[in-house]
């Protein structure tokens, strides 16, 4: 192991690259990408799975199944590059964490999906917020017009404030697809492609019988 890495292993990721970003917090920007329908899975199965022909990879995970992919990006590059698609990863922005932790973890997820279109892997931007005040830095970085990714699992409590960064997000971004993942409110419009997310496989499952 060489000095030179002793000395630049706790640069979060700054010795590989630093991107131009976007907005107060310089978010690095991720590219829009031309999208077709793929089957999902998570990242947690991404390694495994043979078949990777028309299917993408999500990251609505808890953090700790691809906090990996941060630490050591290089080392899932071939990968992620085998797949069609690949979401950035979801770091969460949960509204109870400090604000420096939320706009860190947007970094990160931005970071991550530069390094990885550099690499030739194929980015489907995931859109996350937080309180009200985030959207002055949650959508940096993000393209227009393009396809998006989004999450309502874990927001049946806090619908109204899920809608609320719904339209907050159609109206800075304009996105031309959205994927969206889990149950979609009603009040929620737009080019919508539905992936379900386990909780709804297992309530299909229950009640076909399995």
């Amino acid at each position: 192991m060489s000095n030179n890495y002793k000395f630049k292993r706790d640069w979060e990721n700054a010795e590989k690259a630093i991107y131009d970003g976007e907005g107060e917090f310089d978010i690095p920007i991720i590219v829009p990408e031309d999208y077709h329908n793929v089957e999902w899975i998570g990242f947690n199965k991404a390694r495994a799975t043979q078949n990777r022909e028309n299917k993408g990879v999500h990251f609505f995970l808890d953090d700790y199944q691809f906090v990996r992919l941060w630490k050591n990006v290089d080392r899932y590059v071939d990968v992620l590059k085998s797949y069609d698609f690949v979401m950035s990863p979801d770091f969460s922005t949960y509204t109870d964490f400090p604000k420096a932790m939320q706009i860190y973890n947007h970094y990160r997820k931005h970071w991550v999906a530069a390094y990885l279109q550099e690499h030739g892997v194929h980015v489907i931007p995931t859109i996350s917020w937080s309180t009200l005040d985030s959207f002055e830095w949650c959508f940096d970085g993000e393209p227009q017009n393009s396809t998006v990714a989004i999450s309502s699992v874990g927001c049946s409590k806090t619908i109204d404030k899920f809608i609320t960064g719904y339209n907050a997000m159609i109206d800075r971004l304009h996105p031309s697809t959205i994927i969206f993942y889990g149950d979609i409110p009603a009040e929620c419009k737009g080019n919508i492609v539905h992936v379900s997310s386990f909780t709804e496989k297992w309530r299909e499952a229950k009640m076909l019988g399995w």
